[in-house]
């Protein structure tokens, strides 16, 4: 998964880069600084149709003038892709139709787990938990795709 994400990681120009977390309900979003050092929740999108769905992630992406955008890859424990990882392919693939931004996928086991216990260890109320959750998620998955691409930077990997 390391490798096939520094593989397309290769094509995002120098700036900021979008995460995203596809659920079934909603899509969490977050953001990097354009150094690529921090990843910030930004909102979650309600999920209806592709169309509206691609649209408002486009939006973002222009709004916020990121060079890629890194997509959660929901694997299952063992490894293996199941239904909600090829259906985050599928998304891509049709957004990529739509529009040239490159994209990348990075290993999400766990995120919504560990952001839902950031959340816990700041003292967040669990109905604003839930309003939250997925922008953290993403934020979690952008920030280990970030990690990886400064420790390729500095071994020359990248």
């Amino acid at each position: 998964m390391n490798e096939a994400f520094l593989s397309a990681a290769g094509a995002f120009a120098e700036g900021p880069l979008l995460g995203l977390d596809l659920g079934t309900k909603t899509i969490g979003v977050a953001v990097s600084n354009p150094e690529r050092s921090l990843a910030s929740p930004v909102t979650t999108i309600k999920r209806t149709k592709f169309g509206h769905d691609a649209a408002e992630v486009l939006r973002l992406a222009a709004e916020r003038k990121v060079t890629g955008l890194v997509f959660g890859l929901p694997l299952n424990m063992d490894g293996t892709e199941g239904p909600r990882a090829q259906s985050t392919r599928a998304f891509v693939r049709n957004l990529a139709r739509l529009d040239p931004i490159p994209c990348a996928f990075w290993d999400e086991r766990l995120s919504t787990a560990a952001a839902e216990r950031s959340l816990i260890a700041l003292d967040t109320k669990r109905a604003k938990r839930a309003q939250v959750i997925d922008a953290h998620a993403a934020a979690y998955i952008l920030q280990g795709a970030l990690d990886r691409l400064r420790a390729a930077r500095q071994t020359g990997g990248l």
